[in-house]
């Protein structure tokens, strides 16, 4: 599991260029689905035949980035956020930029703190006031890297192992999930079940749940859940009144995620969760949140709508290059679904 949590995350796809990490799902879900195709938006369905009912598990490719807008004359690149950036996390950040030829090393600059003001010492550096150096000599350089108006670009970091089974790198928000929805699709490829089965990598979470909605759309799954990751409350400058979840303590099921303005889950399908990880003995968490949202608020509003919710893996620092998670929580995730899907027929 630590193997192919590091592959995923190692791997680089922000929004609407998760061809790399399409590919790696591709290569590890083949040996245990039926079918497997890419739908018009870039989304990757493999099927596991049965009569039913259908279950959607649905997990997001992509990761938040950069983007390319603006070459200056002496080959400085300017750039949009792509996806929910926090804009002091990106300052001094090794970032690669993925041209037309090939990766590009390059690193996020702004004014140094020796000539800024009292005043803007102050104030949190934004991101319209950094930059990319790739060592250009000027814009007619920086071309001929490769590099042109709407390039992306990612975050420069690698796995590391920390103590106690625990993890740091970029995109586990959701390359966890990817490798959850993998490990799920091994473990009921030995199973006699009697569901058909779609493993949906999506497209475009980040900026919108965009690939959930057509991907939800197409296949019209009985039963959905999205894997997805999730904020704990056990580190400081966070409080349990903001989270009760923990790392290390199963995964998280989701009765209501944005104050209910995001999902309010289907009971049945969360009756369905809870007593399999009870009579198997699984650890998990349940989670009301007010924050953010995941592709099961677009899957869940899909034609006449899908009972759904959402099984997330607590991860401290999302949104950043240095997520920290338990690899615990990921094997509980995917046991926990498993089983899940053994028994649906005991559910709907």
């Amino acid at each position: 599991m630590e193997e192919l949590i590091t592959k995923l995350s190692n791997a680089h796809g922000i929004s609407g260029s998760e061809g790399n990490i399409r590919a790696i799902l591709e290569e590890e879900l083949r040996p245990y689905v039926d079918e497997m195709r890419v739908d018009r938006m870039g989304n990757l369905i493999a099927v596991r035949k049965g009569k039913g009912p259908s279950i959607m598990l649905a997990a997001h490719m992509d990761e938040i980035g950069l983007m390319v807008k603006y070459i200056d004359d002496d080959g400085f690149l300017r750039f949009v956020k792509i996806g929910g950036w926090y804009d002091p996390t990106l300052h001094s950040q090794r970032v690669i930029v993925h041209t037309t030829k090939g990766p590009v090393p390059g690193v996020i600059g702004s004014k140094p703190p020796h000539v800024m003001k009292d005043e803007d010492k102050k104030k949190p550096p934004k991101a319209d006031d950094m930059f990319i150096d790739v060592g250009a000599k000027d814009k007619e350089d920086a071309m001929n890297m490769g590099i042109i108006i709407g390039t992306p670009v990612s975050m420069d970091r690698e796995v590391k192992k920390l103590a106690n089974g625990r993890m740091t790198g970029k995109a586990f928000d959701n390359r966890a999930g990817c490798a959850i929805v993998i490990d799920t699709m091994r473990q009921i490829a030995k199973m006699d079940i009697k569901a058909t089965v779609y493993a949906v990598g999506t497209v475009q979470e980040e900026v919108g749940l965009k690939g959930a909605r057509t991907a939800a759309f197409g296949l019209n799954p009985d039963i959905a859940i999205a894997i997805d990751t999730t904020i704990p409350g056990d580190h400081p400058g966070i409080s349990k009144n903001d989270s009760v979840l923990e790392i290390g303590k199963g995964g998280a099921i989701t009765i209501a995620d944005a104050a209910g303005r995001g999902i309010i889950s289907a009971p049945q399908v969360v009756k369905w969760l809870v007593e399999t990880a009870e009579k198997n003995e699984i650890p998990y968490q349940t989670d009301v949140g007010d924050g953010g949202t995941t592709d099961a608020t677009a899957i869940h509003l899909t034609r006449e709508g899908i009972p759904s919710t959402v099984l997330s893996v607590a991860t401290r620092y999302i949104h950043s290059p240095v997520e920290v998670l338990d690899t615990a929580d990921i094997r509980h995730c995917s046991d926990l679904l498993a089983k899940a899907v053994l028994s649906v027929n005991d559910y709907f």
